[in-house]
């Protein structure tokens, strides 16, 4: 059984979405060959060497989830970009670049976080291209560990005005830019999370049935899980 998950934004302010997550790795997920977790896993991520409660409880069970045998996946999202190679070690978990192909039963899919299918949306692609370059982040790491916890508070604030000023349609994902992706990729399944529109989409590519499934944002009230193949013994 493979499952994917994504957009669960853990933070110490949303402790019953980290209760239902930690429930996950202890149940489901270890009936699980592989977890794959596609982006914005944190609310926010400031660096590697945050182990306030929240992130070092999750670090402590994605380990003994990894330690089980369970394969562990992690794209980096728009929220917590700034995971790095120590959080890696330290959880067993593996990054994956911001496109990845896998075989999925027999299907050559693609996954993705999600925000590089908004093309629409040119100021936030403009500032991602200049997040994910070594200066702008080794600049950010160089702050001390408190002004990065204050910053993140601060700029989720910030992106929850500026999200209320933009039309639906530039927070969604652009099609064309789906399908260019996927043709790049020479896939006809995507999955992605980001948009919190859960759904899928059937659609033509390139004369070929494609699919497009939409992973859901977790909640107060539970967790939503895209499971392929049979459960384990």
């Amino acid at each position: 059984m493979i499952l994917f998950i994504s957009d669960l934004h853990l933070s110490f302010d949303k402790p019953q979405i980290t209760r239902h997550f930690i429930h996950f790795l202890r149940t489901n997920a270890r009936q699980a060959t592989s977890v794959y977790i596609l982006g914005d896993l944190f609310d926010a991520w400031v660096g590697d060497d945050d182990f306030t409660s929240t992130n070092a409880k999750v670090r402590r069970e994605l380990k003994q989830l990894t330690d089980s045998g369970v394969n562990v996946y992690l794209q980096r999202g728009n929220r917590d970009f700034l995971i790095g190679e120590r959080f890696a070690r330290g959880t067993g978990v593996v990054l994956l670049d911001d496109y990845t192909v896998i075989e999925l039963e027999g299907q050559r899919t693609l996954l993705t976080h999600g925000d590089l299918l908004c093309s629409d949306d040119v100021a936030y692609q403009t500032f991602r291209a200049k997040s994910r370059t070594q200066v702008w982040q080794q600049h950010v790491l160089s702050k001390p560990l408190w002004l990065r916890l204050l910053a993140a508070r601060w700029y989720r604030l910030r992106s929850f005005w500026h999200k209320l000023k933009k039309s639906d349609s530039i927070m969604d994902v652009n099609p064309l830019t789906v399908k260019e992706v996927m043709t790049q990729y020479q896939c006809t399944q995507l999955i992605h999370g980001h948009t919190h529109r859960a759904g899928t989409h059937e659609f033509m590519l390139n004369e070929q049935k494609a699919i497009r499934f939409v992973l859901a944002d977790w909640t107060n009230q539970g967790g939503s899980v895209l499971s392929f193949g049979e459960m384990c013994e």
